[in-house]
């Protein structure tokens, strides 16, 4: 019997606003995790074209407006019916004049302060995403701080930032750095961390994005708009 298929993913990586050096260490990063075939793309045609065969559409530092009206229409009806969406990073700076694109999101970047080291605090434990997590784990970054509070959204944050550990900080208490939640029949996970190359050879934030991404990818069980099994 022929060995089966391994799921795919769509990781695209189009930006028409700052560009991530970092973004072909994530595309290694993502095809080095094993479990699902990659397809990495900057053209916005292949979001208009089916995406029934991908498992999720990951947007890997993504920014500015980067989709066709076509190619909007088809990413809405595909996380609408189920499918799975994941962002990394700079995801969280695109389509701006997309308001369906912020509320499948969650939250909008707003500023971040210099790159530096930090903490993370794992907020939940009981996730794909998590679980192989510290309570408080050092780490790099940008350190994004959002327009509003991804809870307000119903959100379930997994990891939050420890702000009294970097210079600049700016949300306040509970800032959240990671989350997940349900749209429609779909799933979105989030991560703002992977600003640098080097994140992306760090085995806990590779175990991160495989767990998140894996969940967001998951099929069969039915997901509450906050993110968690009903």
């Amino acid at each position: 019997m022929p060995a089966l298929a391994r799921p795919a993913l769509l990781v695209y990586t189009r930006t028409a606003d700052y560009r991530h050096d970092s973004i072909p260490a994530g595309v290694a990063a993502l095809r080095a995790l094993g479990d699902l075939t990659v397809d990495a793309t900057e053209d916005p045609a292949a979001l208009e074209a089916p995406l029934d065969r991908y498992a999720a559409v990951v947007f890997l530092s993504t920014s500015g407006e980067v989709l066709t009206p076509a190619g909007r229409e088809r990413l809405a009806a595909y996380v609408e019916r189920g499918g799975g969406f994941a962002g990394v990073h700079a995801a969280a700076c695109t389509e701006y004049d997309w308001p369906y694109y912020g509320d499948l999101l969650g939250a909008r970047f707003d500023r971040h302060p210099a790159f530096q080291p930090g903490r993370v605090v794992t907020e939940d434990h009981d996730h794909p995403a998590t679980r192989h997590l510290p309570a408080v784990w050092d780490f790099t970054d940008e350190w994004y701080d959002f327009r509003t509070d991804p809870r307000a959204a119903g959100v379930r944050v997994l990891l939050r930032a420890d702000e009294s550990s970097y210079e600049g900080a700016g949300t306040g208490p509970g800032h959240p750095l990671a989350w997940c939640r349900g749209q429609g029949a779909g799933r979105v996970f989030y991560t703002a961390l992977g600003h640098a190359a080097e994140a992306y050879d760090d085995p806990a934030f590779r175990a991160h994005l495989r767990g998140g991404i894996g969940w967001a990818a998951g099929a069969g069980e039915r997901v509450s708009p906050g993110g968690g099994p009903p």
